[in-house]
């Protein structure tokens, strides 16, 4: 990776403004010590050593008294000259600490700039800033052991060992390219094709477990569905424990979506109380029944609530088919009302639903036990959730993006193997090659070239 050639020092602050007993400045560039230096009336500071200081301003008035530890290049989180001053929280003495390290020559840094520079001067790969960032805004203590997993490399060796993978089927290729098919032997074809077809699996399983685990790093969508007047708004302010949304037994009363947040057993969970779904041809309405489909394809878990004072109808078949189209969507399928008798057969349910579900029966005269079940079966499906471990978790939609086309190309190759079109399979592994590496770094050419090197003897 090639060094950033900036010669600009920023600054900044590290902490939020306003919050806490402590903030830290940050300054990165190749005049941060001498900086920090003059406003300390210090000479220098030894490296990663704690150093009480006084705090001047450019007029020599005393700022504040600080904490200050300075960072040698490379040795720092930029791979430059890095100074942090530990100084007293509020506003005003970081503030005036900013402003007298810009009197002094330092800018003020951009959003995510210090990022920036240890990326383009080696100290991270783009896995270990997306890292960083999703680590900073974690939703759940599983989230964040998994991205500190990823800031130590984790995910950057599962992306190098599946370059070396492809590196070497592509090497193989184009060795073979200058061959005639008759010169081929069947074997080398043969272990190519496993080799393709093993790594092509191992994409789909990181894949499909990756897309279904999104919940723990952006938090949990959870949908409630079903048809109009079944009890979907009262649900949500039983489990809410206020009225957020309006109740009536007008059926149709929700237009829209109503989304909170809650937070059960450290996981964020956003609630969305959703639309009745029902043939209607009234426009509004119509669309937010598209807009309750829409949230419910867009949703991690769901809860789909049925009358149980009433019988299976039409409409109820609908959020049922509903479900069989996301079979493996966590779903709880709640009957609701049974305190006005349970007229609803619940095999008829089993009989047709062909996804995996919990289930719970609720009255409604009873909301604060009936909430405290359903949140009980949440958690209940989050630490099942939490506990699931299949390796390698990716954590940002733009590496399931990766992957994915990653899969396709290996697919397409696949193809051209079997018939032996050599250079739309080299083609092809280019072209996984450079999806998985966009998880960590781009691709080089000159990789292939050195890995046909190592492994072939090409003067014979």
């Amino acid at each position: 990776m090639t060094s950033s050639s900036t010669t600009e020092t920023i600054v900044a602050l590290s902490t939020p403004s306003g919050v806490g007993a402590t903030a830290i400045v940050r300054l990165s560039g190749h005049n941060a010590q001498h900086i920090v230096c003059s406003l300390t009336k210090k000479d220098a500071f030894v490296p990663r050593y704690a150093t009480l200081s006084s705090v001047y301003d450019n007029a020599g008035e005393l700022i504040d008294e600080a904490i200050v530890i300075y960072f040698a290049a490379p040795r720092s989180y930029t791979r430059e000259e890095v100074c942090e001053i530990q100084c007293h929280g509020g506003i005003i003495s970081a503030r005036l600490i900013i402003e007298a390290c810009i009197a002094k020559g330092a800018r003020l840094a951009q959003p995510g700039e210090f990022s920036k520079r240890a990326f383009l001067n080696g100290r991270l790969d783009i896995s270990q800033l997306n890292a960083v960032s999703k680590l900073i805004n974690a939703r759940s203590q599983k989230a964040a052991k998994i991205l500190i997993k990823q800031l130590k490399g984790e995910l950057g060796h599962f992306v190098q060992d599946s370059r070396e993978t492809l590196l070497r089927l592509l090497a193989h290729s184009e060795v073979m390219i200058d061959y005639s098919e008759e010169d081929i032997p069947s074997d080398l074809i043969i272990s190519l094709s496993s080799q393709l077809k093993a790594i092509g699996e191992k994409f789909e399983r990181i894949f499909e477990f990756s897309s279904m685990r999104q919940g723990l790093f952006d938090g949990y969508r959870l949908s409630i569905i079903g048809k109009p007047n079944v009890g979907k708004s009262s649900l949500l302010n039983a489990i809410l424990l206020y009225d957020r949304a309006i109740t009536s037994p007008i059926a149709g009363t929700t237009r829209d979506t109503i989304e909170e947040n809650i937070l059960i057993d450290g996981h964020s969970v956003r609630l969305i109380d959703t639309a009745g779904i029902r043939d209607s041809r009234d426009e509004l309405e119509t669309k937010g029944i598209e807009k309750s489909i829409q949230t419910f394809e867009e949703s991690d878990i769901v809860l789909a609530v049925f009358d149980a004072s009433n019988g299976l109808d039409s409409e109820d078949k609908k959020i049922i088919d509903l479900l069989n189209t996301h079979q493996q969507k966590p779903c709880i399928i709640i009957l609701n009302k049974s305190d006005l008798g349970t007229k609803i057969d619940f095999e008829d349910i089993d009989k047709m639903c062909e996804a995996s579900y919990e289930y719970l029966k609720l009255s409604a005269i009873e909301l604060e036990a009936s909430a405290l079940a359903i949140k009980k079966l949440l958690s209940d499906l989050l630490q099942r959730d939490e506990t699931l471990d299949q390796g390698v978790l990716l954590s940002s939609s733009y590496q399931l993006q990766a992957i994915s086309q990653a899969i396709a190309a290996i697919k397409n190759a696949g193809d051209e193997l079997r018939d032996l079109r050599l250079e739309l399979f080299s083609y092809n592994i280019t072209e996984a090659l450079q999806a998985i590496s966009s998880i960590t770094k781009p691709y080089d050419i000159s990789e292939v070239f050195d890995k046909m090197f190592q492994e072939f003897c090409l003067g014979k």
